[in-house]
């Protein structure tokens, strides 16, 4: 019997992580390495001190190495990351590049605890033109479930909330985060068919 493809595996994927990408176990990196080719990470040069428009070229870079529009699936700083590059490179015209963009756990580049590596990152500026939805949990130690609601607002995101789940990360204990995937198909469910 063929195996049925879940809903999100019928488009490309583009993987943002964070600050210093994702690590093997994070839920991010097991995603897509069941997806195989399906799946392009972005490459920054700047990791570990990253940079806003060299983020912005790598999700240029990916974004264009997608045979079809792909779907963004960006954590923590890949959030902000995610939403400069959607308000800059996906409006008019250029919205047709992506189908989408799933959003997990935004850090507050106004709490104490941002990192200071990446000062130069914003919280998100203006709405985007294509749809997303913003993941939040509860007791992020990155950034208040208050304040992300009000990044979603910004962005047009509808809202997810996923109770207490910490940062959504290894360290926060979601392991491969099936619940999250879980979330990706019902948003896959509502973009266009490729």
């Amino acid at each position: 019997m063929e195996e049925q493809l879940r809903p999100a595996d019928l488009h490309p994927w583009v993987v943002v992580p964070g600050i210093w990408g994702s690590d093997a176990e994070h839920w991010q990196s097991r995603w897509q390495d069941e997806r195989g080719e399906a799946a392009v990470r972005i490459a920054p040069s700047s990791w570990s001190e990253p940079e806003p428009e060299d983020w912005d070229r790598a999700i240029s870079v990916a974004v264009d190495a997608c045979a079809r529009p792909p779907l963004l699936v960006a954590h923590s700083l890949g959030v902000l990351a995610v939403a400069r590059w959607l308000a800059e490179h996906a409006t008019g015209h250029g919205a047709g590049r992506v189908l989408g963009a799933f959003l997990v756990a935004p850090p507050d580049p106004d709490a104490p605890v941002f990192p200071a590596e990446a000062a130069r990152f914003h919280a998100p500026q203006r709405a985007v033109a294509v749809p997303t939805v913003l993941v939040v949990s509860d007791d992020d130690p990155y950034c208040s479930a208050d304040r992300a609601v009000e990044f979603a607002g910004v962005l047009g995101s509808r809202v997810l909330r996923v109770g207490d789940r910490q940062h959504v990360n290894v360290a926060s204990g979601v392991g491969a985060w099936l619940e999250g995937r879980r979330m990706l198909d019902g948003f896959a469910e509502s973009l266009p068919r490729p």
